[in-house]
Formats: C-alpha cells, structure tokens, sequence
C-alpha cells in the first residue's frame, strides 16, 4: 500500500529515490490522472494524517529546502518560515495537494529549488502574492530574485478559454448590446485574475475603442477561501510557538490577521472599480503618471472593464533607457508612489499597496509612467503622514529620543511604562549599529519599524504595508539604477512638489516640524562624533578591563561622563 510506502521510504528519499519507489506501487499503464488519484485516495485515508506530515517534512528538507530560501539576514526567521512551509502542505486540501506532489516527484531530480517552489505554489494565491512581495528583496540570491520576480507577470496557471468564458457569463447580452470583441490570448496573469484586450463600439460616438477586461480566475474563490482558512489556522499554530521564534506575544497573529485582511481586497473587484476612480482623481493633474479608467458599464463583480495603458514592465524597460532616462524614471517612481500620496491635500491619503514591477508600466514613447491594478491599497491620515516623516527624519539624524516620540505617536494603542523603557533601549541600540560612516536611510527607519513590530509593538495595518512599498520600491529602484539610496529621493520629490506647487499638494509638516529637522541637521554632526567617542573609548576600556566595562546604549554612556544624553 501507498500509505506503508510513505512511511518507509519517503524521510530522507531524494526525488530519484522517490520517484523509483513510486513507480514500484503505480501499474505501468497507469495514466498521470490515475496517479493523481492513488495520492489523493493515500492522502484521505486512514494513513493520511502522517503520510502529509511526512510529505510535508520532504519537501522542505529535500526539495525546497528553508536553507536555501533564506538570506544569511534572515536567518533568525529561518524556522518559522520552515514551519509555515511545513503545515501549508501538511494541511492543503487533497484535491490541491495531490497533483502537487506528484508534480514533484516527477520533476527531473536536478531541478532547481527555485522552480520547485514556483510549481508548489501554482494556483496557491496567496503564496503567489507573498513572492510578489519579495521578489525585489536584494538580499535574497539572484537566482531566487530572478524565479519569484516571473510572479510578477509570469503566472501561467489558466486557459484564455477558461477567462474568455468568466466574461460572456458575467456580461451576457452587453457583448452584443456593445460590440463587445473580445482577444483570443491573454495579455497578463496575476496571482488571482487575467487580462484580456478588447474591443467595443461606444454607443455615444458609434467609434470602437480599446480597453482591457481584469477578470477573476475561475479557480480563485474557492482557492482563495481555503488559503485564508489556512492563514488564519497557521496564525494560531505558528502564535502558539512564539517564545521559540523570539517573538512577543500575539505579534504572529496580529501579523496574519491583517495579510488576510488586505488579501481578501485582491478578490473584492467591486470594491477595486472604486478605487480606481479615487486614483484617478488624485492622479488626474499629475503629469506623466498614468492610472486606468474605468468602462463602468462593462464592469461586474468579477470584470473590471478599464482603458488600456500603453507600456512595458519598468524593470524590463530599464534595460534599454540610458542613465538619464534611468535616472529619470526613478524619479518618476517615486513621485507617483512616495510623493504623491505624502504630499496629499486630502485628510486621508490613498496609496498604491502592491507596487511589484509588473504592475508599472513604463511607455517609452511618451515617458509615461502607468499605475495598474489597484486591488490592494491603504490610506494614511494626515497625522499619520506628520508623524511618519518626522521618524524617517530622525531616524536619519539619529536622533533617539525624539525617534521614540513618533513610535509613540504612531502606535495603535498607548504604550506601558515598560514598553517605552524597551522601545528606547531597542531604539537606541539600533541606531548605534548602523554605520557611522554613512547616514541612516530610508530603509533604516522601515527595518526599525518592523523590527518593533516583532517586538510587540502595535502599528496600524496601513503604516505595515507602506513600509513593505517602501521595501518593494527600494528594491525596484536598485534594480533601475544600481546602488542607490532611497531617502534623498523622497526628501527631494517631497521638496520639489511643496517648493514648485506643480500639483496640489499638501504638506504633513508644520512650521515647527521643519525648524527642528533643521536644528537636529546641525547638530548631526556632533552626535555622530559622540558615538565615535564612545566606541573609541568603549573599545580600549574594554581591552584594559576585559568583562568588566560594558555600556549597553550611548544614553549610559552619557550618564557614566555626566553628561545630558543626545
């Protein structure tokens, strides 16, 4: 039987081994579908339970091994993105589950854990969207970087026959009523919908006109159902673990509870038409970025009918833009996702949530910069916008004290005595261990910011998933002109738009806000010679007096030389 098989062999079984073994309990006129169905029917049985375990176990030791996945950054997080691995296999539906393994064991035995992963999270959404995300992280190896950077625009998991189905259903007699001709392949595919091109007769001026159906894969609700199931059971069973990780309490479940909540906007098309519409306004007289409009009466709950943008892939056509057209697309990246929204009049300001590259266009005859599917977006409040800039800022002066004020005044409940006592002694730490040769960056201040957040500290939904656009958008902005800092460019886009009032603008920033980021400029200097001062001293007082002086933050240091802390 199947189920005895798996407990003998399957441990530690490479894939030849496991292949070999396989074919020893399938008929040789067995049929890929017949072997589809001997795994599910082992999966389902009495066996099953401990038959997934063990799949689950070879899968991320032998054949997407965590080792492998993780940058050397990472490493401290290595087990429980093993165990999140484990239990999404262990307890994905065998009807999803069986093709997967049997895809597996028949891959040849040197293919690449990268493309392994691609294939086990086909058709698994939300593990799509995730490798979207960090498809951009420069820390992970190239050829990992270069696998989850196809799930930007590489997803091949649907028919166009399936999508152009999806459409007549939902639009019925509108196909005829509009002249409806709709493109015989797909144009792109993400993680839960397609593209098709059409084309329709506008009843007003009788002219045809081009535009693009988003429709929602067939696949997707019930798939998309059991992964946020499995979502919110992993939160719970990964939370439970939480002293093994290093983690505060509940900061695992807070953490999932909030993905689920911005993936359950990918399938919400209803609710993507409007804000298309909001984006549209807000970008409307800002020149030379783009956003889709919407063809309302060939919208449904599962169409999103909307004009065409012109353009390419942004990371694609970098490749043949000349340093200047680079250096200018970068600019214009930053504008239209940083700039724009900090830089709002309105009170709460909309931005674009998942910024991976193929959702920006770049049409090199125009220099126009396209902004497409807007399934997930959040808003930050003025306030929030005031606050947040003042932390990047201080964070950039190295400036603890007043670093602490705005995590305070970005939290989502007041913080304990003790948790300001921790936050400041983290704080400081921190910003002690970045370099002294070179000033803190933006990226600086969204790591500190997450790192808190694993420490217990609560942040709004909105101000977790700016950081991962700013992390997102570093990435893309590296991978467009090379090593280049983030930071400045936003201070200058910020500066530029408040100083030129080319578009309506508006500034989080009081008067004051800005007379003290200056004098924490001048006194930058001094502070980083403290620190010097301190690790030069620190450093020889140690060496003469081995084990017995140790300053845990500059502010014990300040105290140990009565002096008032920087």
């Amino acid at each position: 039987m199947l189920d005895l098989f798996a407990f003998a062999r399957l441990r530690d079984a490479s894939p030849d081994q496991l292949r070999d073994a396989f074919a020893e309990v399938c008929p040789p006129s067995s049929t890929r579908d017949d072997r589809i169905a001997m795994v599910r029917s082992a999966l389902e049985g009495p066996f099953g339970s401990a038959l997934r375990g063990e799949m689950a176990r070879w899968i991320v030791d032998h054949i997407v091994p965590v080792r492998s996945l993780v940058p050397r950054q990472y490493e401290h997080l290595a087990p429980i993105v093993r165990d999140a691995m484990e239990f999404e296999v262990a307890n994905l539906c065998s009807e999803r589950l069986a093709p997967k393994l049997i895809e597996q064991i028949e891959l040849p035995a040197g293919t690449r854990a990268e493309v392994r992963l691609l294939r086990l999270i086909s058709k698994v959404p939300g593990l799509q969207k995730l490798g979207q995300v960090l498809a951009r992280n420069r820390h992970l190896r190239p050829s990992l970087r270069n696998a989850l950077s196809k799930l930007e625009n590489g997803i091949r998991d649907v028919s166009a026959g399936d999508i152009r189905a999806v459409v007549e259903q939902e639009l019925g007699p509108k196909i005829e009523q509009y002249g409806v001709e709709i493109s015989a392949s797909i144009l792109s595919e993400a993680s839960v919908s397609a593209v098709l091109r059409f084309t329709w007769r506008d009843a007003e001026s009788g002219e045809r006109r081009r535009g693009v159906f988003k429709v929602l894969k067939p696949h997707i609700p019930a798939c998309f159902a059991e992964d946020m199931d499995l979502l919110h059971r992993m939160a719970h069973h990964l939370g439970s673990k939480h002293r093994q990780y290093g983690f505060a309490p509940a900061v695992i479940q807070d953490t999932f509870r909030k993905v689920r909540q911005l993936l359950e906007h990918e399938i919400d098309f209803s609710g993507e038409q409007r804000t298309l519409a909001e984006a549209a306004a807000a970008y409307g007289k800002v020149r030379d970025i783009r956003v889709p409009a919407i063809i309302a009466h060939l919208c449904t709950s599962h169409v999103t009918a909307m004009t065409e943008l012109p353009g390419t892939k942004v990371t694609n056509a970098a490749r043949r833009l000349s340093a200047s057209q680079r250096r200018k697309l970068a600019e214009r990246l930053t504008e239209a996702l940083v700039a724009v929204p900090l830089c709002s009049p309105e009170v709460a300001a909309m931005f674009h949530g998942d910024p991976h590259a193929g959702n920006l266009l770049y049409d090199p005859q125009t220099g126009n910069l396209g902004l497409v599917d807007w399934a997930l977006t959040e808003s930050l409040s003025l306030d929030q916008r005031r606050h947040l800039a003042l932390f990047v800022a201080m964070v950039s002066l190295r400036n603890a004290a007043a670093v602490c004020m705005e995590i305070e005044a970005l939290t989502e409940r007041p913080l304990s005595t003790a948790q300001k006592i921790t936050v400041r002694r983290f704080v400081t730490g921190y910003l002690e261990g970045l370099p002294l040769a070179r000033r803190p960056r933006f990226t600086d201040a969204m790591v500190l910011l997450e790192r808190l957040a694993l420490k217990g500290v609560r942040f709004p939904a909105s101000l977790i998933m700016f950081s991962k656009v700013m992390f997102t958008l570093d990435g893309i902005l590296r991978d467009i002109r090379g090593n280049t800092s983030l930071g400045p460019r936003v201070a200058r886009k910020f500066l530029e738009r408040w100083l030129t009032r080319k578009a309506p603008v508006g500034s989080p920033l009081a008067p004051s806000d800005w007379l003290s980021i200056a004098v924490n400029g001048l006194i930058y200097g001094g502070r980083v010679l403290v620190n010097m001062e301190q690790v030069f001293l620190g450093k020889r007082l140690a060496a003469h007096f081995p084990g017995r002086v140790a300053f845990n933050s500059q502010e014990e240091w300040a105290i140990s030389r009565r002096q008032p802390s920087i």
